[in-house]
């Protein structure tokens, strides 16, 4: 598969699909960090195996390296986790040179992406996601960040990687909970920017499920492709551009933050969300039910969740959604459809709508 670029002027970067780990990713290190001396290797309990099978790689080019291995699950990302990183980068005498590598999925990610924007004001990043929602997702784009018990990626930067280094074979070990959340991740980019790739994803589902590589290339390359192009318009959110992204996150976050983190993986919330933030936009007249349940019964044969859970307090979770990153002064605003490949973002969103939507969820059969 051809190599893809995000093209951000100085801070463009390649995207690799489809290359094993053993053919070529120590050469691709090294040219994207020509200068470092050590690499710094986070992954978590879930990924051990091929945390050292990077370390290998970079260790045959020159590197000398240190890892750091977390316990799995969302509950790592945090700033003790980061600070204990800050520490392990000191005793190693790291400087603006050494190379910060991330193995895993988005916690990994978004974990090792933050230490590495915040110490020594910024260190390379390289991504190797192990993870089919990391593949397609968070290792793309810059945004870094831990969570705080008020809310999901609250404390954070925009820190791009040097480079992301994707080999579909890591999914052959992926738990089956994990590729399906991913799968919500993929679901996004065909309701916000592309209505074909939405009905290839329809068709394509059983070939998915039985890990097709071909299926799985495309599937990767396309939601790559498509979020490249977001990146590079609009990197750090000022033009309002990057937002449809965040399509069904706005419920997502609050969902993980109300529940716990961890009761659901970040594709199922995501999931969950775009249904609510579907029915919002036919409260709001915006399109007809149609839309929202073609996205449903997607969902659903993706195995995922259409609804949050009951016990979850309607009023939590719409507090969560007054600290989301796109509110402001706490008004509430939505990444709402108006059609299946196509979405906008929507502001001055009454409380009493949301509840609606939550309430009519959360008792729907």
């Amino acid at each position: 598969m051809p190599t893809l670029t995000v093209p951000l002027g100085p801070r463009s970067y390649p995207i690799e699909i489809g290359t094993p780990l053993a053919h070529g990713f120590a050469d691709f290190a090294r040219r994207l960090a020509p200068k470092a001396k050590a690499a710094f290797v986070v992954g978590d309990t879930n990924v051990e195996p091929h945390v050292h099978a990077v370390r290998a790689q970079l260790q045959s080019v020159g590197f000398q390296t240190q890892t750091s291995l977390i316990p799995a699950g969302e509950a790592s990302k945090n700033l003790f986790t980061a600070a204990f990183q800050y520490d392990q980068l000191a005793d190693m005498q790291a400087d603006r040179s050494t190379l910060v590598v991330a193995v895993g999925g988005g916690v990994v990610g978004d974990l090792a992406g933050f230490v590495a924007s915040t110490y020594n004001r910024g260190l390379p990043l390289l991504m190797v996601p192990t993870t089919l929602l990391a593949m397609v997702d968070s290792s793309v784009g810059g945004k870094v960040g831990v969570n705080h018990p008020k809310g999901k990626n609250l404390i954070g930067a925009f820190h791009q990687p040097v480079g992301v280094w994707i080999d579909p074979a890591f999914l052959a070990t992926l738990p089956d909970r994990e590729f399906r959340s991913g799968l919500g991740e993929v679901i996004k980019y065909g309701v916000i920017l592309d209505a074909d790739f939405f009905a290839e994803l329809e068709e394509m589902m059983p070939k998915i499920f039985a890990k097709d590589p071909g299926s799985l290339s495309r599937i990767i390359q396309r939601s790559c492709e498509l979020k490249a192009q977001v990146v590079s318009a609009d990197e750090r959110e000022e033009t309002g551009l990057r937002a449809v992204l965040n399509y069904g996150h706005t419920f997502a976050h609050a969902f993980e933050t109300v529940g716990g983190y961890g009761t659901w993986l970040h594709g199922e919330a995501v999931a969950a969300g775009m249904v609510c933030a579907s029915r919002l936009a036919e409260k709001l007249g915006r399109i007809d039910d149609t839309v929202t349940q073609r996205q449903r019964r997607l969902i659903e044969a993706c195995g995922l969740p259409t609804e949050p859970k009951r016990e979850w307090n309607v009023q939590q979770l719409i507090a969560v959604m007054r600290r989301d990153k796109k509110a402001v002064g706490g008004e509430l605003k939505f990444v709402l459809p108006t059609r299946i490949g196509h979405v906008e973002l929507v502001d001055s969103v009454t409380e009493l709508m949301v509840t609606a939507v939550l309430d009519t969820q959360k008792l729907s059969d």
